[in-house]
Protein backbone atom coordinates (compact mmCIF):
# COMPACT_ATOMS: atom_id res chain seq x y z
CA UNK A 1 0.00 0.00 0.00
CA UNK A 2 1.13 3.55 -0.67
CA UNK A 3 0.28 6.76 1.04
CA UNK A 4 -1.92 9.12 -0.98
CA UNK A 5 0.43 12.03 -0.22
CA UNK A 6 3.98 10.70 -0.09
CA UNK A 7 6.37 12.66 2.08
CA UNK A 8 9.41 14.43 0.56
CA UNK A 9 11.73 11.63 1.67
CA UNK A 10 9.61 9.04 -0.17
CA UNK A 11 9.52 11.24 -3.28
CA UNK A 12 13.30 11.63 -3.20
CA UNK A 13 13.76 7.89 -2.78
CA UNK A 14 11.47 7.21 -5.75
CA UNK A 15 13.30 9.74 -7.95
CA UNK A 16 16.66 8.25 -6.96
CA UNK A 17 15.45 4.72 -7.70
CA UNK A 18 14.17 5.66 -11.15
CA UNK A 19 17.38 7.58 -11.95
CA UNK A 20 19.56 4.66 -10.87
CA UNK A 21 17.42 2.21 -12.86
CA UNK A 22 17.96 4.32 -15.98
CA UNK A 23 21.68 4.64 -15.23
CA UNK A 24 21.87 0.86 -14.86
CA UNK A 25 20.38 0.11 -18.27
CA UNK A 26 22.70 2.76 -19.78
CA UNK A 27 25.74 0.95 -18.33
CA UNK A 28 24.38 -2.43 -19.47
CA UNK A 29 24.07 -1.39 -23.13
CA UNK A 30 27.27 0.68 -23.41
CA UNK A 31 29.35 -2.13 -24.99
CA UNK A 32 26.79 -3.23 -27.61
CA UNK A 33 27.24 -0.82 -30.53
CA UNK A 34 30.50 0.71 -29.26
CA UNK A 35 32.28 -2.58 -29.90
CA UNK A 36 30.47 -3.28 -33.17
CA UNK A 37 31.58 -0.01 -34.80
CA UNK A 38 35.16 -0.73 -33.66
CA UNK A 39 35.35 -4.22 -35.22
CA UNK A 40 37.50 -3.22 -38.23
CA UNK A 41 40.10 -1.63 -35.91
CA UNK A 42 39.99 -4.65 -33.58
CA UNK A 43 40.40 -7.01 -36.54
CA UNK A 44 43.49 -5.16 -37.75
CA UNK A 45 45.05 -4.95 -34.30
CA UNK A 46 44.43 -8.53 -33.18
CA UNK A 47 44.55 -10.18 -36.65
CA UNK A 48 41.14 -11.74 -36.03
CA UNK A 49 39.14 -13.73 -38.56
CA UNK A 50 35.51 -12.93 -39.36
CA UNK A 51 34.36 -15.83 -37.11
CA UNK A 52 36.53 -14.54 -34.26
CA UNK A 53 35.07 -11.05 -34.74
CA UNK A 54 31.59 -12.53 -34.49
CA UNK A 55 32.50 -13.94 -31.08
CA UNK A 56 33.62 -10.47 -29.92
CA UNK A 57 29.97 -9.41 -30.13
CA UNK A 58 28.44 -12.72 -29.10
CA UNK A 59 30.74 -13.14 -26.09
CA UNK A 60 28.80 -10.20 -24.60
CA UNK A 61 25.30 -11.11 -25.75
CA UNK A 62 25.44 -14.83 -24.90
CA UNK A 63 25.71 -14.39 -21.10
CA UNK A 64 22.90 -11.83 -21.26
CA UNK A 65 20.60 -14.28 -23.03
CA UNK A 66 21.62 -17.24 -20.87
CA UNK A 67 21.53 -15.55 -17.44
CA UNK A 68 18.84 -12.86 -17.62
CA UNK A 69 15.99 -15.06 -16.36
CA UNK A 70 17.97 -16.37 -13.40
CA UNK A 71 19.26 -12.88 -12.55
CA UNK A 72 15.68 -11.62 -12.31
CA UNK A 73 14.70 -14.46 -9.95
CA UNK A 74 17.89 -13.97 -7.93
CA UNK A 75 17.01 -10.30 -7.41
CA UNK A 76 13.48 -11.20 -6.35
CA UNK A 77 14.76 -13.76 -3.81
CA UNK A 78 18.01 -12.26 -2.46
CA UNK A 79 17.53 -8.53 -3.03
CA UNK A 80 17.52 -6.31 -6.09
CA UNK A 81 20.04 -3.84 -4.69
CA UNK A 82 22.61 -6.65 -4.26
CA UNK A 83 22.11 -7.90 -7.81
CA UNK A 84 22.23 -4.32 -9.15
CA UNK A 85 25.57 -3.71 -7.43
CA UNK A 86 27.01 -7.02 -8.62
CA UNK A 87 25.91 -6.23 -12.17
CA UNK A 88 27.68 -2.87 -12.12
CA UNK A 89 30.83 -4.46 -10.69
CA UNK A 90 30.87 -7.13 -13.41
CA UNK A 91 30.39 -4.50 -16.14
CA UNK A 92 33.35 -2.50 -14.78
CA UNK A 93 35.52 -5.62 -14.40
CA UNK A 94 34.70 -6.79 -17.93
CA UNK A 95 35.57 -3.40 -19.40
CA UNK A 96 38.86 -3.37 -17.48
CA UNK A 97 39.78 -6.84 -18.75
CA UNK A 98 38.93 -5.86 -22.35
CA UNK A 99 40.98 -2.67 -21.92
CA UNK A 100 44.01 -4.81 -21.07
CA UNK A 101 43.36 -7.50 -23.72
CA UNK A 102 46.41 -8.72 -25.62
CA UNK A 103 44.55 -11.33 -27.67
CA UNK A 104 41.10 -11.82 -29.11
CA UNK A 105 40.46 -14.57 -26.54
CA UNK A 106 41.16 -12.15 -23.67
CA UNK A 107 38.78 -9.68 -25.30
CA UNK A 108 36.11 -12.40 -25.39
CA UNK A 109 36.59 -12.96 -21.64
CA UNK A 110 36.15 -9.26 -20.91
CA UNK A 111 33.03 -9.10 -23.05
CA UNK A 112 31.61 -12.18 -21.31
CA UNK A 113 32.10 -10.61 -17.87
CA UNK A 114 30.39 -7.43 -19.03
CA UNK A 115 27.57 -9.51 -20.50
CA UNK A 116 27.03 -11.26 -17.17
CA UNK A 117 26.79 -7.82 -15.57
CA UNK A 118 24.25 -6.68 -18.16
CA UNK A 119 22.20 -9.84 -17.52
CA UNK A 120 21.98 -8.82 -13.86
CA UNK A 121 21.10 -5.19 -14.59
CA UNK A 122 18.38 -5.53 -17.22
CA UNK A 123 15.65 -7.37 -15.24
CA UNK A 124 16.55 -5.68 -11.95
CA UNK A 125 16.30 -2.15 -13.33
CA UNK A 126 12.79 -2.83 -14.65
CA UNK A 127 11.85 -4.36 -11.29
CA UNK A 128 13.15 -1.24 -9.52
CA UNK A 129 10.89 0.97 -11.63
CA UNK A 130 7.90 -1.25 -10.85
CA UNK A 131 8.77 -1.04 -7.16
CA UNK A 132 9.16 2.75 -7.23
CA UNK A 133 6.03 3.39 -9.34
CA UNK A 134 3.27 0.99 -8.23
CA UNK A 135 0.61 2.92 -10.19
CA UNK A 136 0.41 1.11 -13.55
CA UNK A 137 -0.97 4.17 -15.33
CA UNK A 138 2.00 6.29 -14.26
CA UNK A 139 4.60 3.59 -14.77
CA UNK A 140 4.41 3.67 -18.59
CA UNK A 141 6.24 6.98 -18.97
CA UNK A 142 9.10 5.74 -16.77
CA UNK A 143 9.42 2.55 -18.80
CA UNK A 144 9.61 4.87 -21.81
CA UNK A 145 12.41 6.79 -20.08
CA UNK A 146 14.17 3.47 -19.40
CA UNK A 147 13.91 2.60 -23.12
CA UNK A 148 15.27 6.03 -24.08
CA UNK A 149 18.31 5.50 -21.84
CA UNK A 150 18.86 2.12 -23.49
CA UNK A 151 18.83 3.75 -26.93
CA UNK A 152 21.11 6.56 -25.68
CA UNK A 153 23.65 3.92 -24.65
CA UNK A 154 23.56 2.62 -28.22
CA UNK A 155 23.70 6.08 -29.83
CA UNK A 156 26.19 8.28 -27.99
CA UNK A 157 29.16 5.96 -27.16
CA UNK A 158 29.88 4.97 -30.81
CA UNK A 159 30.64 8.61 -31.60
CA UNK A 160 32.96 8.74 -28.61
CA UNK A 161 34.57 5.51 -29.86
CA UNK A 162 35.06 7.11 -33.26
CA UNK A 163 36.93 10.05 -31.74
CA UNK A 164 39.05 7.68 -29.61
CA UNK A 165 40.00 5.50 -32.57
CA UNK A 166 41.02 8.57 -34.58
CA UNK A 167 43.67 9.49 -32.00
CA UNK A 168 44.28 6.57 -29.63
CA UNK A 169 44.32 2.78 -29.44
CA UNK A 170 41.08 0.81 -29.86
CA UNK A 171 41.49 -0.35 -26.24
CA UNK A 172 40.35 2.98 -24.86
CA UNK A 173 36.80 2.44 -26.12
CA UNK A 174 36.43 0.34 -22.94
CA UNK A 175 37.39 3.17 -20.58
CA UNK A 176 33.96 4.86 -20.44
CA UNK A 177 31.98 2.03 -18.73
CA UNK A 178 34.47 1.84 -15.84
CA UNK A 179 33.96 5.28 -14.21
CA UNK A 180 30.25 5.34 -15.09
CA UNK A 181 29.71 1.95 -13.40
CA UNK A 182 31.82 2.81 -10.35
CA UNK A 183 30.14 6.18 -9.77
CA UNK A 184 26.73 4.55 -10.12
CA UNK A 185 27.75 1.89 -7.59
CA UNK A 186 28.69 4.56 -5.05
CA UNK A 187 25.40 6.41 -5.55
CA UNK A 188 23.40 3.18 -5.34
CA UNK A 189 25.09 2.23 -2.06
CA UNK A 190 23.83 5.46 -0.54
CA UNK A 191 20.50 6.06 -2.26
CA UNK A 192 19.01 2.72 -3.29
CA UNK A 193 16.83 0.81 -0.85
CA UNK A 194 16.87 -2.98 -0.76
CA UNK A 195 13.73 -4.75 -2.00
CA UNK A 196 12.53 -8.26 -2.71
CA UNK A 197 9.47 -9.73 -4.39
CA UNK A 198 6.62 -11.07 -2.35
CA UNK A 199 5.82 -14.74 -2.82
CA UNK A 200 7.70 -18.01 -2.81
CA UNK A 201 9.87 -17.83 -5.95
CA UNK A 202 12.92 -20.08 -5.93
CA UNK A 203 16.00 -20.38 -8.08
CA UNK A 204 15.50 -22.88 -10.90
CA UNK A 205 19.01 -24.30 -11.32
CA UNK A 206 17.97 -27.13 -13.66
CA UNK A 207 16.18 -24.66 -15.93
CA UNK A 208 19.17 -22.32 -15.86
CA UNK A 209 21.62 -25.08 -16.78
CA UNK A 210 19.57 -26.45 -19.69
CA UNK A 211 18.80 -22.94 -21.03
CA UNK A 212 22.46 -21.88 -20.89
CA UNK A 213 23.64 -25.03 -22.68
CA UNK A 214 20.93 -24.73 -25.37
CA UNK A 215 21.66 -21.07 -26.13
CA UNK A 216 25.45 -21.46 -26.11
CA UNK A 217 25.38 -24.58 -28.28
CA UNK A 218 23.03 -22.95 -30.79
CA UNK A 219 25.17 -19.83 -31.21
CA UNK A 220 28.39 -21.85 -31.33
CA UNK A 221 26.95 -24.14 -33.98
CA UNK A 222 25.81 -21.24 -36.17
CA UNK A 223 29.16 -19.43 -35.92
CA UNK A 224 31.29 -22.51 -36.52
CA UNK A 225 29.01 -23.67 -39.33
CA UNK A 226 29.51 -20.38 -41.13
CA UNK A 227 33.26 -20.39 -40.52
CA UNK A 228 33.84 -23.98 -41.71
CA UNK A 229 30.86 -26.11 -42.68
CA UNK A 230 27.43 -26.98 -41.31
CA UNK A 231 28.23 -30.65 -42.01
CA UNK A 232 31.40 -30.60 -39.88
CA UNK A 233 31.02 -33.09 -36.98
CA UNK A 234 31.74 -30.36 -34.40
CA UNK A 235 29.01 -28.12 -35.85
CA UNK A 236 26.48 -30.95 -36.11
CA UNK A 237 27.21 -32.00 -32.52
CA UNK A 238 26.66 -28.44 -31.27
CA UNK A 239 23.33 -28.08 -33.06
CA UNK A 240 22.12 -31.49 -31.83
CA UNK A 241 23.13 -30.50 -28.29
CA UNK A 242 21.14 -27.26 -28.70
CA UNK A 243 17.99 -29.18 -29.71
CA UNK A 244 18.36 -31.76 -26.92
CA UNK A 245 19.04 -29.09 -24.28
CA UNK A 246 16.13 -26.99 -25.52
CA UNK A 247 13.80 -29.98 -25.21
CA UNK A 248 15.19 -30.69 -21.74
CA UNK A 249 14.52 -27.07 -20.74
CA UNK A 250 10.86 -27.40 -21.75
CA UNK A 251 10.50 -30.66 -19.78
CA UNK A 252 12.22 -29.18 -16.71
CA UNK A 253 10.07 -26.04 -16.77
CA UNK A 254 6.84 -28.04 -17.13
CA UNK A 255 7.72 -30.06 -14.02
CA UNK A 256 9.25 -27.27 -11.92
CA UNK A 257 7.33 -25.86 -8.95
CA UNK A 258 8.99 -22.47 -9.57
CA UNK A 259 9.87 -22.27 -13.29
CA UNK A 260 11.99 -19.49 -14.75
CA UNK A 261 9.67 -19.34 -17.75
CA UNK A 262 6.22 -20.90 -17.53
CA UNK A 263 5.55 -22.92 -20.74
CA UNK A 264 1.86 -21.99 -20.63
CA UNK A 265 2.80 -18.41 -21.56
CA UNK A 266 3.42 -19.67 -25.08
CA UNK A 267 -0.26 -20.49 -25.40
CA UNK A 268 -0.99 -16.74 -25.23
CA UNK A 269 -0.96 -15.38 -28.82
CA UNK A 270 0.00 -11.82 -27.83
CA UNK A 271 2.96 -13.06 -25.78
CA UNK A 272 4.13 -15.24 -28.66
CA UNK A 273 3.78 -12.37 -31.14
CA UNK A 274 5.71 -9.88 -29.00
CA UNK A 275 8.42 -12.45 -28.26
CA UNK A 276 8.88 -13.28 -31.96
CA UNK A 277 9.00 -9.56 -32.75
CA UNK A 278 11.59 -8.97 -30.02
CA UNK A 279 13.81 -11.84 -31.18
CA UNK A 280 13.70 -10.97 -34.88
CA UNK A 281 14.03 -7.20 -34.46
CA UNK A 282 17.18 -7.54 -32.34
CA UNK A 283 18.52 -10.27 -34.62
CA UNK A 284 18.16 -7.87 -37.53
CA UNK A 285 19.41 -4.80 -35.64
CA UNK A 286 22.58 -6.20 -34.02
CA UNK A 287 23.38 -8.39 -37.03
CA UNK A 288 22.80 -5.39 -39.29
CA UNK A 289 25.23 -3.25 -37.26
CA UNK A 290 27.81 -6.04 -37.47
CA UNK A 291 27.57 -6.28 -41.28
CA UNK A 292 27.28 -2.54 -41.89
CA UNK A 293 30.35 -1.74 -39.78
CA UNK A 294 32.36 -4.07 -42.03
CA UNK A 295 30.81 -2.44 -45.13
CA UNK A 296 31.96 1.01 -44.05
CA UNK A 297 35.40 -0.28 -43.05
CA UNK A 298 36.15 -2.85 -45.77
CA UNK A 299 34.27 -1.48 -48.80
CA UNK A 300 34.05 2.28 -48.28
CA UNK A 301 37.25 2.40 -46.20
CA UNK A 302 35.88 4.99 -43.81
CA UNK A 303 37.36 5.82 -40.43
CA UNK A 304 35.60 4.60 -37.31
CA UNK A 305 34.34 8.11 -36.58
CA UNK A 306 32.85 8.40 -40.07
CA UNK A 307 31.27 4.94 -39.72
CA UNK A 308 29.85 5.79 -36.30
CA UNK A 309 28.36 9.05 -37.55
CA UNK A 310 26.41 7.07 -40.14
CA UNK A 311 25.35 4.12 -38.00
CA UNK A 312 24.23 6.29 -35.09
CA UNK A 313 21.42 7.69 -37.25
CA UNK A 314 19.34 4.57 -36.54
CA UNK A 315 19.44 5.09 -32.78
CA UNK A 316 19.07 8.87 -32.98
CA UNK A 317 15.81 8.52 -34.92
CA UNK A 318 14.61 5.87 -32.43
CA UNK A 319 15.34 8.25 -29.53
CA UNK A 320 13.70 11.23 -31.24
CA UNK A 321 10.59 9.20 -31.99
CA UNK A 322 10.44 8.23 -28.31
CA UNK A 323 9.24 11.74 -27.41
CA UNK A 324 6.16 11.27 -29.63
CA UNK A 325 5.44 7.65 -28.71
CA UNK A 326 3.30 8.55 -25.69
CA UNK A 327 0.84 10.37 -27.97
CA UNK A 328 0.96 7.63 -30.61
CA UNK A 329 0.39 4.87 -28.06
CA UNK A 330 -2.75 6.58 -26.80
CA UNK A 331 -4.18 6.73 -30.32
CA UNK A 332 -3.10 3.41 -31.85
CA UNK A 333 -3.07 -0.23 -30.78
CA UNK A 334 0.17 -2.19 -30.30
CA UNK A 335 -0.88 -4.33 -33.26
CA UNK A 336 -0.83 -1.26 -35.51
CA UNK A 337 2.42 0.19 -34.18
CA UNK A 338 4.41 -3.06 -34.03
CA UNK A 339 3.20 -4.26 -37.44
CA UNK A 340 3.81 -0.88 -39.11
CA UNK A 341 7.21 -0.52 -37.45
CA UNK A 342 8.42 -3.97 -38.52
CA UNK A 343 7.18 -3.45 -42.10
CA UNK A 344 8.96 -0.09 -42.33
CA UNK A 345 12.14 -1.71 -40.96
CA UNK A 346 11.82 -4.51 -43.55
CA UNK A 347 11.51 -1.97 -46.38
CA UNK A 348 14.56 -0.12 -45.01
CA UNK A 349 16.60 -3.33 -44.93
CA UNK A 350 15.58 -4.13 -48.49
CA UNK A 351 16.50 -0.60 -49.67
CA UNK A 352 20.01 -1.09 -48.23
CA UNK A 353 20.61 -3.95 -50.69
CA UNK A 354 21.10 -1.27 -53.37
CA UNK A 355 24.23 0.13 -51.70
CA UNK A 356 27.44 0.04 -53.70
CA UNK A 357 31.07 0.83 -52.99
CA UNK A 358 30.62 4.52 -53.90
CA UNK A 359 27.15 5.16 -52.39
CA UNK A 360 27.05 8.71 -51.00
CA UNK A 361 26.34 9.63 -47.38
CA UNK A 362 22.89 11.17 -48.10
CA UNK A 363 21.83 8.02 -49.96
CA UNK A 364 22.87 5.86 -47.00
CA UNK A 365 21.43 8.31 -44.44
CA UNK A 366 17.79 8.25 -45.55
CA UNK A 367 17.79 4.45 -45.51
CA UNK A 368 19.22 4.36 -41.97
CA UNK A 369 16.71 6.97 -40.79
CA UNK A 370 13.89 4.87 -42.26
CA UNK A 371 15.18 1.86 -40.34
CA UNK A 372 15.30 3.92 -37.14
CA UNK A 373 11.71 5.04 -37.75
CA UNK A 374 10.49 1.47 -38.07
CA UNK A 375 12.33 0.17 -35.03
CA UNK A 376 11.35 3.25 -33.02
CA UNK A 377 7.68 2.49 -33.62
CA UNK A 378 7.99 -1.19 -32.70
CA UNK A 379 10.44 -1.29 -29.78
CA UNK A 380 8.52 0.63 -27.06
CA UNK A 381 5.41 -1.55 -27.50
CA UNK A 382 6.98 -5.01 -27.63
CA UNK A 383 7.87 -5.61 -23.96
CA UNK A 384 4.76 -3.85 -22.69
CA UNK A 385 2.55 -6.01 -24.90
CA UNK A 386 4.15 -9.19 -23.57
CA UNK A 387 3.53 -8.06 -19.99
CA UNK A 388 -0.06 -6.93 -20.64
CA UNK A 389 -0.96 -10.26 -22.26
CA UNK A 390 -0.46 -12.40 -19.14
CA UNK A 391 -1.87 -12.53 -15.60
CA UNK A 392 -0.51 -9.84 -13.29
CA UNK A 393 1.44 -12.26 -11.09
CA UNK A 394 3.37 -13.44 -14.18
CA UNK A 395 4.15 -9.97 -15.55
CA UNK A 396 7.76 -10.04 -14.29
CA UNK A 397 8.33 -13.48 -15.80
CA UNK A 398 6.86 -12.31 -19.11
CA UNK A 399 9.10 -9.22 -19.19
CA UNK A 400 12.20 -11.29 -18.36
CA UNK A 401 11.28 -13.93 -20.96
CA UNK A 402 10.72 -11.28 -23.62
CA UNK A 403 14.10 -9.70 -22.80
CA UNK A 404 15.78 -13.11 -22.88
CA UNK A 405 14.49 -13.85 -26.39
CA UNK A 406 15.51 -10.35 -27.46
CA UNK A 407 19.07 -11.10 -26.33
CA UNK A 408 19.02 -14.48 -28.07
CA UNK A 409 18.12 -12.58 -31.23
CA UNK A 410 20.97 -10.15 -30.53
CA UNK A 411 23.37 -13.09 -30.23
CA UNK A 412 22.04 -14.87 -33.29
CA UNK A 413 22.23 -11.71 -35.41
CA UNK A 414 26.04 -11.47 -35.76
CA UNK A 415 26.32 -15.27 -35.73
CA UNK A 416 23.75 -15.96 -38.45
CA UNK A 417 24.51 -12.97 -40.66
CA UNK A 418 28.26 -13.41 -40.13
CA UNK A 419 27.93 -17.04 -41.26
CA UNK A 420 25.89 -16.05 -44.34
CA UNK A 421 28.35 -13.28 -45.13
CA UNK A 422 31.37 -15.60 -44.89
CA UNK A 423 29.75 -18.31 -47.03
CA UNK A 424 28.66 -15.90 -49.75
CA UNK A 425 31.99 -14.08 -49.90
CA UNK A 426 33.86 -17.40 -50.12
CA UNK A 427 31.62 -18.47 -53.02
CA UNK A 428 31.87 -15.27 -55.06
CA UNK A 429 35.41 -13.99 -54.37
CA UNK A 430 37.18 -16.23 -56.96
CA UNK A 431 34.83 -15.12 -59.76
CA UNK A 432 35.06 -11.46 -58.70
CA UNK A 433 38.86 -11.66 -58.81
CA UNK A 434 38.73 -13.29 -62.24
CA UNK A 435 36.44 -10.51 -63.53
CA UNK A 436 38.97 -7.96 -62.23
CA UNK A 437 41.81 -9.72 -64.04
CA UNK A 438 43.49 -11.08 -60.90
CA UNK A 439 44.29 -14.77 -61.44
CA UNK A 440 46.84 -17.43 -60.65
CA UNK A 441 48.90 -17.32 -57.48
CA UNK A 442 47.73 -13.88 -56.42
CA UNK A 443 44.08 -14.91 -56.63
CA UNK A 444 44.79 -17.99 -54.50
CA UNK A 445 46.74 -15.90 -51.98
CA UNK A 446 43.87 -13.40 -51.66
CA UNK A 447 41.24 -16.14 -51.33
CA UNK A 448 43.23 -18.01 -48.69
CA UNK A 449 43.96 -14.81 -46.70
CA UNK A 450 40.31 -13.75 -46.79
CA UNK A 451 39.16 -17.18 -45.62
CA UNK A 452 41.72 -17.53 -42.84
CA UNK A 453 42.08 -13.96 -41.55
CA UNK A 454 39.08 -12.04 -42.87
CA UNK A 455 38.59 -9.58 -45.72
CA UNK A 456 40.29 -6.75 -43.83
CA UNK A 457 43.58 -8.67 -43.91
CA UNK A 458 43.67 -8.51 -47.73
CA UNK A 459 44.46 -4.78 -47.54
CA UNK A 460 47.80 -5.68 -45.89
CA UNK A 461 48.97 -7.90 -48.76
CA UNK A 462 51.64 -6.71 -51.18
CA UNK A 463 49.87 -7.14 -54.52
CA UNK A 464 51.87 -4.67 -56.56
CA UNK A 465 50.12 -3.27 -59.62
CA UNK A 466 47.05 -5.44 -58.98
CA UNK A 467 46.30 -3.89 -55.57
CA UNK A 468 43.51 -1.57 -56.72
CA UNK A 469 41.74 -4.20 -58.82
CA UNK A 470 42.09 -6.84 -56.08
CA UNK A 471 40.61 -4.58 -53.39
CA UNK A 472 37.79 -3.65 -55.75
CA UNK A 473 37.03 -7.35 -56.28
CA UNK A 474 37.08 -7.96 -52.52
CA UNK A 475 34.63 -5.08 -52.07
CA UNK A 476 32.26 -6.50 -54.70
CA UNK A 477 32.40 -9.97 -53.08
CA UNK A 478 31.59 -8.39 -49.73
CA UNK A 479 28.63 -6.54 -51.27
CA UNK A 480 27.34 -9.88 -52.60
CA UNK A 481 27.40 -11.26 -49.06
CA UNK A 482 25.93 -8.12 -47.51
CA UNK A 483 22.98 -8.12 -49.93
CA UNK A 484 22.20 -11.72 -49.01
CA UNK A 485 22.28 -10.81 -45.29
CA UNK A 486 20.04 -7.78 -45.77
CA UNK A 487 17.51 -9.73 -47.85
CA UNK A 488 17.32 -12.38 -45.12
CA UNK A 489 16.81 -9.67 -42.48
CA UNK A 490 14.12 -7.96 -44.56
CA UNK A 491 12.17 -11.19 -45.08
CA UNK A 492 12.45 -12.05 -41.37
CA UNK A 493 11.13 -8.64 -40.31
CA UNK A 494 8.26 -8.91 -42.80
CA UNK A 495 7.30 -12.35 -41.43
CA UNK A 496 7.43 -10.96 -37.86
CA UNK A 497 5.12 -8.15 -38.97
CA UNK A 498 2.64 -10.68 -40.37
CA UNK A 499 2.78 -12.70 -37.14
CA UNK A 500 2.15 -9.54 -35.10
CA UNK A 501 -0.77 -8.53 -37.31
CA UNK A 502 -2.41 -11.97 -36.95
CA UNK A 503 -1.72 -12.65 -33.25
CA UNK A 504 -2.21 -9.17 -31.79
CA UNK A 505 -5.80 -8.66 -32.87
CA UNK A 506 -7.14 -8.64 -29.31
CA UNK A 507 -6.11 -9.13 -25.74
CA UNK A 508 -7.83 -11.68 -23.55
CA UNK A 509 -8.48 -10.65 -19.98
CA UNK A 510 -5.94 -12.11 -17.57
CA UNK A 511 -7.09 -14.79 -15.17
CA UNK A 512 -6.63 -14.33 -11.45
CA UNK A 513 -5.12 -17.74 -11.01
CA UNK A 514 -2.62 -19.97 -12.77
CA UNK A 515 -2.55 -20.86 -16.42
CA UNK A 516 -2.92 -18.72 -19.46
CA UNK A 517 -5.50 -15.93 -19.61
CA UNK A 518 -9.08 -17.11 -19.63
CA UNK A 519 -11.00 -17.54 -22.83
CA UNK A 520 -13.40 -14.68 -22.05
CA UNK A 521 -14.72 -12.24 -24.58
CA UNK A 522 -11.82 -10.42 -26.19
CA UNK A 523 -11.33 -6.71 -25.56
CA UNK A 524 -9.33 -4.18 -27.56
CA UNK A 525 -5.99 -3.06 -26.16
CA UNK A 526 -4.15 0.18 -26.89
CA UNK A 527 -0.40 0.57 -26.82
CA UNK A 528 -0.78 2.77 -23.78
CA UNK A 529 -2.53 -0.08 -21.97
CA UNK A 530 0.28 -2.40 -22.92
CA UNK A 531 2.79 -0.34 -20.98
CA UNK A 532 0.73 -0.31 -17.80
Amino acid sequence: MTSPSPNPGTARTRAATIALACAGVFVAYLPVVTVVVSLPAIQRALHATTAELTWVSDAFVLPVAALILTAGVFGDVHGRKKVYQVGLALCAAGALLALCARSVQMLWAGQALAGAGAAALLPVTLALISQAVPNHRERGKYIGLWTTCMMAAMAVPPLIAGVILEHFSWRYIFVLPIPVALVTMVLAARLLEESRAAGGRKLDWAGQATAAVAITALIYGVIEGGASSFTHPRTVAALILAVVSGAAFVIVERRSSSPMLEPSLFRVPAFVASTVAALISFLGLIGFFFVLSLYFGVVQRLSTLESSARMVLVNVVCMALGFAMGHLMRRFSPRSLITAGLLIAAVAMWSLTFLSADTSFPSVAWRLCLLGLGLGLAFPCITGTAVAAVPHHRAGMAAAGNNAFRQVGGALGPALLGALLTMRVTETLPSRLAEAGVTGGQARQITQTAGAEGLGAVAGLDLGAHTGRALGAVGEAFLDGMRLCLNVSAVSLALAAVASCVLLRTRRPAAHTGGAPQEDRATPVTAGDALR
